[in-house]
């Protein structure tokens, strides 16, 4: 702090740009507190630049392909002749640049003071940055995530690499392996799939996505194996070994698997190492910043969203987190986030939805449960698409809906109204009672709530 230049308090420091930060940011600028917002890299952070948004443009990608190889399935002739990576990455990169320039724009029309820079507590109330000193009477800690790795897995960034280096590649692999069958892993090998690689995913727990429902993880790995995605379940790593041309992975069972790529998708890790936290007195586990349920860390003051924090890591978490933090500092007592009725997306074809409990948490946490499965196979809309899928809706006996989980093309749209049934606790009955437009997608949760409450229309029951 020698010799730094102090900056006048701010009534908001926030060190970290990415959804939970600059949600943070906006939300606390709009109730008329003044806002010093830190980042190192750009605005948007992780989700925005090498998340969410890039991994969802190449699963567009990915839907465009696929809809051209089987087009004559539809009455349109149409071939599938290759994949023109430098226009997918132009496609992708043009999404990212707007939606970034229209957060900088906003973030300019609030009047936040934007920081670029490698901000670090030096004090329980001051960060340094660029040789200067910004005080705040709250500082919100918005540091994010790193994409992991496993011991002995050394990333190159070439042969072997993290979901950083998938959204970026100028070229398709002719073989992936897929080290980790979770959202992530899932997700690139989906796309890779449609582009044109040979995909192999290695699982060490016994499903994919293995956090979901279990009759969605199981649907999941059957669409996968008619699209010939291959994978090895309850099999961990033993070793690793780069060769000339290829990259082999050997598992503790014995097996061999060898391709051109490795993607390591074994989870995110909280970015908190060497940035003040600990000396500040700040209690962290495993790395993560240790929160009550209004997102205060131990040290009065100092708040942590996002990422950092071991809440789920999902960009609308981290926007929900910085939102409530901006709020309890401006007074106005929101509510905890209740993290059951966060909705939850695996974007790959299939998707994966759901928000709520699964079977196995419900009956955990002592719940008399019932269960319905609603097949899309009954619904016009799926048929149209030529989807396969469920709805399974999870209640208490005679209560609310506990869970809803879904599998199938677009899904991901039906998890709305989902997450409103979840968080208002409705029952069966309440939403039967609702009318759903013919043909639609949403139509199958409306029929689903209808064989649950007894009155089943396009469903045996």
């Amino acid at each position: 702090m020698n010799g730094a230049i102090r900056v006048p308090e701010f009534d908001l420091v926030i060190i970290g740009g990415g959804s939970g930060g600059y949600a943070c940011a906006l939300r606390s600028a709009q109730l008329g507190k003044s806002v010093a917002l830190i980042e190192a890299d750009k605005v948007g952070g992780t989700c925005l630049h090498r998340g969410c948004i890039p991994t969802k443009a190449l699963l567009h990608s990915a839907e465009i392909a696929d809809g051209a190889r089987e087009g004559t399935k539809f009455g349109v002739k149409s071939s599938f002749d290759g994949i023109d990576m430098v226009g997918v990455n132009s496609y992708k990169d043009g999404v990212i640049s707007r939606l970034h320039k229209g957060l900088q724009g906003l973030i300019k029309s609030r009047a936040i003071t934007y920081v670029e820079g490698y901000g670090k507590l030096v004090s329980k109330n001051s960060v340094e940055v660029n040789g200067e000193i910004y005080t705040g009477k709250n500082i919100v800690l918005a540091t994010g995530s790193f994409a992991k790795t496993l011991p002995g897995i050394e990333i190159d960034g070439k042969q072997i690499i993290t979901s950083d280096h998938g959204t970026k590649m100028d070229y398709v692999p002719k073989s992936v392996i897929v080290l980790g069958g979770g959202v992530i892993g899932c997700e690139f090998a989906s796309v890779w799939k449609s582009f044109g690689a040979d995909v192999t995913i290695i699982e060490g727990l016994a499903h994919l996505v293995a956090l979901e429902d279990e009759s969605s993880s199981k649907q999941l790995e059957r669409a996968f194996r008619k699209r010939g995605i291959n994978f090895e379940l309850g099999a961990f790593s033993k070793s690793v070994t780069k060769k000339k041309d290829s990259v082999e992975v050997t598992l503790e069972n014995g097996k061999t698997f060898s391709a051109e790529i490795l993607l390591v998708s074994v989870g995110r890790g909280p970015v908190s190492a060497n940035l003040g936290y600990e000396e500040a007195g700040i209690t962290l586990d495993r790395g993560y910043v240790l929160v009550d349920d209004k997102c205060r860390t131990n040290v009065p003051g100092i708040w942590a969203v996002g990422d950092l924090i071991p809440t789920q890591q999902l960009a609308h978490v981290g926007f929900a987190e910085g939102m409530l933090v901006a709020e309890e500092i401006a007074g106005l007592n929101p509510s905890p986030i209740n993290y059951d009725g966060v909705p939850r997306v695996t974007y790959s074809d299939p998707e994966v939805a759901s928000v709520g409990l699964t079977t196995a948490e419900a009956k955990r946490r002592g719940h008399d449960v019932v269960e319905l499965t609603y097949d899309l196979a009954g619904n016009g809309k799926a048929q149209i698409l030529g989807t396969a899928g469920s709805i399974k809706l999870i209640a208490e006996k005679d209560g609310p809906i506990l869970g809803v989980h879904m599998v199938g093309a677009r899904v991901g749209e039906l998890l709305a109204e989902a997450e409103l049934i979840f968080n208002w606790e409705a029952r069966a009955v309440d939403v039967a009672s609702l009318v759903h437009a013919h043909p639609t997608l949403s139509e199958a949760m409306g029929e689903a709530h209808m064989a649950l409450a007894g009155k089943p229309l396009h469903a045996h029951g």
